[in-house]
C-alpha cells in the first residue's frame, strides 16, 4: 500500500436525492473540490460557485416589514362563567 496517496475528505449528505438515479442518501461532497457525486450511479457535478445568490423576498425577510410596530391596544377579558344564568 502506498503511503503517499492522499485521501479525499468526503461527506455524505443526509436526505439528498441523486438527480440522475433518484437514490436517497447516496450523495457525497468532496470537501476539497466542492464536487457532489453519487456513489450509486457515478453522477458527478461541480457545486455552484456563484456567491451572488439572494434570499427570496418574503413578508418576513423584507426590511420594511421588520420596522413596522403594531400599536398597543387595551384588551378586555371576559369570564364565560359569569354570563351563565
Amino acid at each position: 500500500m502506498n503511503m503517499n496517496t492522499t485521501s479525499r475528505r468526503r461527506r455524505f449528505i443526509a436526505g439528498a436525492v441523486c438527480p440522475r438515479c433518484g437514490e436517497m442518501d447516496k450523495i457525497v461532497v468532496d470537501m476539497e473540490t466542492q464536487t457532489r457525486e453519487c456513489v450509486a450511479c457515478n453522477f458527478s457535478e461541480a457545486r455552484p460557485q456563484d456567491n451572488t445568490a439572494q434570499e427570496l423576498p418574503t413578508r418576513v425577510s423584507r426590511a420594511a416589514a421588520r420596522r413596522v410596530e403594531t400599536p398597543a391596544e387595551a384588551v378586555t377579558l371576559i369570564d364565560p362563567r359569569k354570563n351563565e344564568d
